[in-house]
């Protein structure tokens, strides 16, 4: 029997809908998980998914894409190439798979959530594939660390992280149930697979997998690389459906633009502009953090969101001033803070590391380098207590990194300062004013204490540094240390500290 051309059937089959006889559509499609909102039940006709996929297709593509994965991670097993990597570069490694690991898997229930409450029977196709995508991605974030957890038990913590209450884990938890699980599925819709998979995911995966080439880590370049060709794929939900929300709900639209894009601006500073800046051996680092997200944040989003007829966001000039500031706040207090992390943080601050720095970031020194001026002093002084946090830092309240990160020392206009909000008799606090306007409109992480609150609510027992790491989930085996134990200062002895 001939097979029909794939023309001929595809629309139908892609656009199949249901007629309800024994039940109320809106009983089907209810208004907390569908997000009707203000669009009329009609309008979701219209849904057209630019990237058009049959399963035949998908499983032929996805196929070809695990062979070539696997065949190089089965090449690289018999290799010693993991034993020369660079110790600041694997906990580049290390960072991402705790940090994104599971929240692969979170997506899958993303996905499944608009592949059932989506309003069009094409959105909700493709949201299927998204979901078998998804579910790849975590297998893939999974099964590469789990073969290095011999070598290295801080590699456990791909799996582990979200199972603990660690201070990283928790800004990253409240970002991305924010994103995935808290929202109806339009909403969904415009914060995962437009903003954050279209806009940050490339930063995390194409500026690292080319970081990864350059340090020798081919398998987590191939790793990352094969896991954005799908992102290309599904994230193409987004903007069909932004279509249809700016022609009935515009305001709706820039509202949800606006606080993921912020949300997910905060979590990546900490999550990709240390590795890229601090972390990434210095004659493997392509582009600088700032470089890289003006180029493909604040050039190509913007350019993005302003074709769909959105305006730029309210903030947005404290957001690239904050290109120059957050990360460098963040990499100082990680390394500051270290016992609290499962990767080893890299101080990146040696003599050549800091003319780079300073060359890329020309406010670098007169902001950041007297920080470092006392460490190194203390680290060569053998005074390494003095460089190690005794308390827990003051986290903010809705991104719950810590509060003085969206600013930096000596920076007149954007200076380290808490944002205070009482609610209900309680005050709240917070790192920047986006943050705080966010947490006031939303209030989605009203009830999600902070590190921070929950010892000084008794939750944690004892209430010292050794019970708030263990209620963090920290063993000493698995506890951050210097990447280098400290050689980066050797260089520094004879040169005179700032005052």
């Amino acid at each position: 029997m001939a097979r029909m051309p794939r023309e001929q059937w595809y629309e139908i089959g892609r656009d199949v809908e249901w007629t309800f006889s024994y039940v109320d559509e809106r009983a089907v499609f209810p208004e907390w998980m569908s997000g009707h909102g203000k669009i009329p039940r009609e309008a979701w006709s219209a849904w057209d998914e630019p990237y058009k996929v049959t399963y035949p297709e998908y499983v032929s593509t996805q196929r070809e894409k695990e062979s070539a994965a696997f065949s190089v991670k089965a090449a690289l097993q018999k290799s010693k190439l993991f034993d020369s990597l660079d110790e600041g570069w694997k906990s580049v490694a290390k960072m991402h798979f705790g940090a994104v690991a599971l929240i692969e898997y979170l997506a899958v229930y993303a996905e499944l959530r608009m592949a059932r409450f989506g309003l069009s029977p094409a959105w909700r196709n493709m949201a299927v594939f998204g979901a078998l995508d998804e579910t790849r991605h975590a297998q893939l974030s999974l099964v590469i660390p789990h073969e290095l957890v011999a070598k290295d038990p801080q590699y456990d913590w791909a799996h582990k992280a979200y199972f603990t209450n660690n201070w990283a884990i928790k800004a990253a938890r409240a970002t991305f149930d924010g994103m995935m699980m808290n929202p109806n599925v339009v909403d969904t819709a415009i914060q995962l697979p437009f903003t954050f998979e279209t806009g940050f995911s490339n930063v995390q995966f194409v500026a690292l997998s080319a970081d990864a080439l350059e340090s020798g880590d081919v398998s987590f370049a191939n790793m990352i690389s094969t896991i954005q060709t799908d992102e290309a794929r599904h994230s193409q939900q987004g903007g069909p459906t932004l279509e249809i929300l700016m022609e009935h709900d515009p305001k709706r639209a820039q509202w949800i633009i606006d606080k993921t894009f912020w949300t997910s601006a905060r979590m990546f500073s900490v999550l990709t502009g240390p590795p890229m800046d601090y972390y990434t051996p210095l004659e493997s680092r392509k582009q600088s953090y700032k470089e890289f997200m003006q180029e493909w944040i604040a050039d190509q989003f913007l350019s993005s969101i302003q074709d769909y007829g959105l305006k730029k966001p309210w903030y947005w000039d404290e957001f690239i001033a904050g290109l120059d500031t957050w990360h460098h706040s963040l990499a100082a207090g990680l390394w500051y803070w270290r016992p609290t992390l499962w990767w080893k943080p890299q101080a990146g601050v040696s003599p050549e590391e800091r003319d780079w720095l300073e060359e890329k970031y020309p406010n670098w020194g007169k902001q950041f380098g007297p920080i470092w001026d006392v460490i190194t002093e203390n680290v060569n002084a053998e005074r390494l207590s003095q460089t190690v946090g005794e308390t827990l830092p003051w986290l903010c309240n809705l991104c719950q990194l810590p509060i003085g990160t969206a600013g930096a020392p000596n920076n007149e206009r954007y200076p380290v300062r808490s944002y205070p909000l009482t609610h209900n008799g309680y005050t709240y606090h917070f790192c920047s004013r986006p943050c705080r306007q966010i947490w006031w409109e939303d209030k989605d992480t009203l009830h999600q204490k902070t590190c921070v609150e929950h010892l000084l609510a008794g939750d944690i027992q004892p209430p010292t540094l050794e019970g708030i790491l263990a209620w963090m989930g920290l063993t000493p085996e698995v506890m951050g240390e210097d990447a280098h134990a400290y050689r980066w200062a050797a260089p520094s002895k004879d040169m005179q500290p700032a005052a």
